[in-house]
């Protein structure tokens, strides 16, 4: 078994090696030895590891190169600037604990998504917007608001986890390896905003899973989830002379914050950037920046 299976499964508890090598009764040099490689770790051991750290670690003999870093090709991340080092490492070392599960039941099982999972390159010419589209298109999905999006994309092949990811800065994470895509959401936030992440994640899935790397991956996944959740076409004539009643009214219609509908206004011409801070200004007069009225109100959604 590669050893650093045993890192990544430490890390997603946030536990350190010295922590771990004491709870052991191991030096913390023997510990890195085994989470390196460079020694042998005898099978009593790695059951008493296992044990420790809530991991069967046996059925993950055959995995190699557990641990993937926050490529553009490889690991995706929705989470806030502010975001301490420490905090996003334990999310990505979740990310990569819940792929290595997901990809040991998939070479296990005979998994037959009923919807194809296009990846759409932007070298090829796919704007953020174009890919949105043909996803939707693709997928058959009505005109109009998406309902239930964790169906959409579980019955496209993608498995989605909600975890308690211990941080309100980071929002979701999602993967790529061997072909298996994974998107683990933080379910401390309301319906509206997780359904964002999830369309933000699925833009990654969708145009960075191959061998572009975008000057701005972030930019171009809430571009795919804009029109994603809520298609110009359709979404357009709802945004003109929009107020903050209108919004309430929008958001649950469309499952959206009010927030993204007025971004989504905003980026479409139909306000213009004075009535964008003024916007905001009432936003947070009202203590509207972090939570929203009506959230409560729209359906609850789980993977």
């Amino acid at each position: 078994m590669d050893g650093s299976a045993i890192a990544v499964a430490r890390a997603a508890l946030g536990i350190t090696q010295k922590d771990l090598s004491k709870r052991l009764g191991i030096t913390q040099a023997t510990l890195s030895r085994y989470e390196n490689n460079e020694r042998h770790i005898e099978d009593a051991t790695l059951a008493e590891i296992g044990e420790l750290l809530g991991v069967n670690f046996t059925a993950f003999k055959d995995v190699h190169r557990p641990e993937r870093g926050p490529l553009a090709a490889e690991a995706h991340m929705r989470r806030r600037k502010s975001a301490p080092v420490g905090e996003w490492r334990k999310c990505e070392a979740r990310l990569n604990l819940t792929r290595m599960e997901v990809g040991l039941l998939a070479r296990r099982l005979e998994i037959s998504p009923s919807l194809v999972l296009p990846h759409l390159d932007p070298d090829d010419g796919y704007t953020p917007e174009r890919a949105a589209q043909i996803v939707r298109s693709e997928w058959g999905m009505p005109i109009g608001p998406v309902r239930q999006i964790y169906k959409w994309i579980e019955a496209a092949g993608v498995f989605a986890f909600e975890r308690d990811l211990s941080t309100a800065r980071v929002d979701g994470l999602s993967q790529v390896v061997d072909g298996v895509a994974v998107i683990l959401i933080n379910n401390t936030f309301p319906v509206d905003r997780k359904r964002l992440t999830i369309a933000h994640e699925l833009g990654h899935i969708v145009l960075h899973s191959g061998t572009y790397i975008p000057e701005d991956p972030e930019d171009e996944a809430n571009r795919f989830a804009a029109e994603f959740l809520m298609p110009e076409t359709a979404v357009a004539p709802y945004l003109n002379k929009v107020d903050l009643a209108k919004l309430q009214a929008l958001k649950l219609e469309w499952g959206v914050s009010m927030r993204a509908l007025f971004e989504r206004a905003y980026h479409l011409g139909k306000v213009g950037r004075e009535q964008r801070t003024s916007f905001y200004k009432s936003m947070n007069r009202r203590g509207w920046k972090i939570t929203e009225p009506g959230s409560d109100r729209l359906p609850q959604e789980s993977p």
